[in-house]
């Protein structure tokens, strides 16, 4: 019987990157850095598979101490005939396709976010490579316990952030023109999201431009909003930031009104919150992502309220949710699984956002969202903070 082509052909598996950026590096070797880095699993016959990491020289003795691999390296290991490029990143790809020569490799799989570069100085060295988009995906969405405690010391950091933005737009002072006012000075969607950066930096955090987008500015569901915030109107704050120590992100979003409710607003939150139960309730392992969206949108057709994007000729009031229920959340603020259609199987350990919202035009919008954690039989609710409209 001729021997199969992988008997023929050990296939190393090979990630690449600079892994303080790229979630799927992170997470294989849990050691972050700043520097493009090559990690390798090499065949190993009847013995276990070896994992390498090839890093710059200065960072060899942390990444020995922290790196969860069998052995370190350095591009000089591993200089090709000819020498290293004195660009880092070319070094590091020149190397990690020596190291796998010397070990006799002549084919590779990598993961969908193996850069080019890699797979060009692999290809020069006459090694094979193939993607496997699905490779590392399910493991790093079954979140251990130690992930899902970052997360959740993400999600109470995110909380105290969301609770002192909301209750600093309800205790504003309304000027005669509607304006709010704080401390003297107009209150705009800037002074609100930089106050969220500076209590989440004194907390340890990095924090991407928070969506603060009141009034019609919060119909778009992305726009970041700006300029004054007023009264009476729907302020939409999203905020996800990623801790500076473990890289695991929370996300939360609220909506305040400063002042009385528009009974508009206020129908509109209700079948958001109805859609939020909804969805939440059927979250399991084993139902898809498909199946909670499905939750959420027969939630918010029932409340009167429509589903996807306006068309050209749609009037301004044309209210609807216009994204998906939920994704993923980690070492990324968007990651795998979508809750939306065609959205996978729920897996036990998933960690997902549910975020409905609606949004209208001449009006604003209104978007709650919390995280839970799939489990066998339902989800665990890592937020605990109000999801009402008034915070004063």
């Amino acid at each position: 019987m001729p021997k199969s082509r992988s008997a023929e052909r050990p296939t190393a598996l090979i990630m690449a990157g600079i892994p303080a950026l790229n979630g799927a590096l992170y997470h294989r070797i849990r050691f972050s850095v700043v520097d493009p880095v090559a990690y390798a699993e090499l065949p190993g016959g009847k013995r276990r598979k070896q994992s390498i990491l090839i890093l710059r020289d200065i960072e060899v003795q942390r990444a020995r101490r922290s790196a969860r691999v069998d052995q370190v390296a350095c591009p000089a290991d591993f200089a090709p005939e000819g020498g290293l490029s004195g660009d880092r990143e070319t070094a590091t790809a020149q190397a990690a396709a020596e190291c796998l020569r010397r070990a006799g490799v002549r084919q590779t799989l990598g993961d969908r976010t193996l850069p080019l570069l890699f797979v060009e100085m692999l290809r020069r060295a006459g090694i094979a490579v193939e993607c496997d988009p699905q490779l590392g995906v399910a493991q790093r969405r079954r979140k251990d316990e130690q992930e899902i405690a970052w997360i959740r010391q993400s999600q109470q950091a995110t909380e105290a952030a969301m609770e002192m933005a909301c209750r600093l737009v309800a205790r504003a002072r309304a000027r005669r023109d509607g304006v709010l006012v704080d401390h003297g000075q107009p209150l705009t969607s800037e002074r609100v999201r930089a106050e969220i950066d500076h209590f989440l930096l004194d907390r340890g955090y990095a924090n991407p431009p928070s969506i603060v987008a009141g009034g019609r500015a919060g119909g778009d569901c992305h726009n970041d909003g700006s300029g004054p915030l007023r009264t009476g109107e729907p302020v939409i704050i999203d905020i996800f930031p990623r801790s500076r120590s473990t890289l695991y992100c929370g996300d939360c979003t609220r909506t305040v009104v400063h002042g009385r409710v528009p009974p508009e607003v206020a129908a509109m939150h209700r079948a958001v919150c109805q859609a939020k139960a909804a969805a939440t309730a059927a979250v399991r392992a084993g139902v898809t992502g498909e199946t909670v969206h499905r939750a959420t949108t027969g939630a918010i057709v029932r409340a009167g309220y429509a589903v996807g994007l306006p068309k050209d000729d749609s009037p301004a009031s044309y209210c609807a949710i216009t994204h998906g229920t939920g994704h993923g959340l980690g070492l990324d603020v968007h990651e795998p699984p979508l809750l939306d259609l065609k959205g996978p199987k729920l897996l036990a350990g998933d960690v997902v956002t549910i975020e409905p919202g609606l949004y209208r035009a001449d009006l604003g919008g209104v978007r709650v969202e919390d995280a839970v954690v799939v489990t066998a039989h339902g989800c665990e609710n890592l937020n605990r903070l109000d999801q009402g409209l008034e915070w004063d």
